[in-house]
């Protein structure tokens, strides 16, 4: 595939639910050690909530699709993690307004606006110890990616290096900030969760090599 439709933008989209679901203990896990311990089901029920707004909307755009994403993502997680994650989908939502089929410029573009949203939203570089040391690796090995395909797999590859990389760190930003030294020796929850959604739509290309028949219903009149 060399661009997707807005069903499979959906699909897509669906695949991160489960993945999510299925990763939800480890990450309640990580942020037990940092956080509240809450993490994982919070962006389980975030994402869970995108899938169903999605699947109610008819005809949508792929626009529609991650402004949906945007808002359940916003809604459900609440706090500062909800506006942090929200803002990566809510930033590239316009760049996808009037797309019928999605291309990699597109996501590129996509992702780059999302990155820098979450980046001026959470004040956070690399180093920090949050999910920009997983997001900046993948969406730059995302944009240096020949195929469409392949960048998912180079930026999930990315994604899991930069979150396991938070295992070193001493953490500037967030709560964990408060732990100081001792937050070293614990991988940051939402550097792996960035980690998960990459790998999620890395395993539904895979599943996925050749255009989809995947299509909306129709909207009723």
């Amino acid at each position: 595939m060399t661009t997707i439709a807005p069903a499979q933008l959906a699909d897509m989209i669906g695949s991160i639910a489960r993945r999510i679901l299925s990763e939800r203990d480890r990450l309640n896990r990580l942020d037990a050690a940092l956080g509240d311990g809450d993490h994982g089901t919070s962006v389980s029920a975030a994402f869970a909530a995108a899938a169903t707004d999605i699947a109610e909307l008819k005809q949508p755009s792929a626009g529609d699709i991650w402004l949906a994403t945007a808002k359940a993502v916003m809604n459900r997680m609440g706090g500062a993690s909800g506006a942090i994650f929200g803002t990566f989908f809510l930033k590239g939502a316009g760049h996808l307004r009037g797309i019928e089929r999605v291309g990699k410029s597109d996501m590129e573009a996509v992702l780059q606006a999302g990155l820098q949203g979450v980046k001026a939203r959470g004040k956070a570089e690399v180093g920090d110890k949050t999910m920009v040391d997983a997001l900046e690796p993948a969406v730059t090995a995302f944009c240096g990616a020949d195929e469409f395909a392949g960048a998912w797999t180079r930026a999930t590859e990315a994604a899991r290096e930069g979150a396991e990389s938070t295992r070193e760190l001493v953490a500037r930003r967030g709560r964990a900030k408060y732990l100081s030294e001792r937050a070293i020796g614990h991988v940051d929850p939402g550097a792996s969760s960035i980690a998960v959604i990459f790998e999620a739509v890395d395993d539904w290309w895979g599943a996925n090599p050749t255009p989809s028949t995947l299509q909306f219903e129709e909207a009723e009149h």
